[in-house]
C-alpha cells in the first residue's frame, strides 16, 4: 500500500525595520494521506551590505521551515510512539 505526502512551502516577503532590510518568510505545510497536518516556519534575513538575490532568501527561509517541519515531525512520531509504549521513547539518528 502506497501512501502520498504534499508538503507546500508558501513564502512571503516581508520588511524589517530593525535592520532596514528585506526578510522573507516561509510556512511549510504538511499534509498525510491520513488528513494530520503539521506546520513548520522559516525566515532569512538579507544583510544590507549583501547584493539583493530574492531567490537566496527564497531557499534559506524555505530550508528553514523544512527543517523546522522535520524535527515537529519527529517530536510527533515519538509522541505517538510513547502513547502506544507507556513509556518514553528517544529516536536514533540512522545514516542513510
Amino acid at each position: 500500500m502506497a501512501s502520498t505526502w504534499k508538503v507546500t512551502i508558501y513564502l512571503f516577503d516581508a520588511d524589517d525595520a530593525r535592520h532596514d532590510t528585506g526578510v522573507t518568510k516561509a510556512h511549510a505545510v504538511l499534509s498525510t494521506s491520513a488528513g494530520t497536518t503539521l506546520d513548520g516556519y522559516g525566515r532569512a534575513r538579507r544583510a544590507p551590505r549583501d547584493v539583493d538575490v530574492p531567490e537566496i532568501g527564497e531557499e534559506l527561509a524555505a530550508a528553514r521551515a523544512l527543517r523546522n517541519l522535520a524535527d515537529r515531525l519527529l517530536s510527533a512520531t515519538s509522541d505517538d510512539i510513547e502513547a502506544i509504549e507507556h513509556d518514553d521513547v528517544q529516536l536514533v539518528h540512522l545514516r542513510s
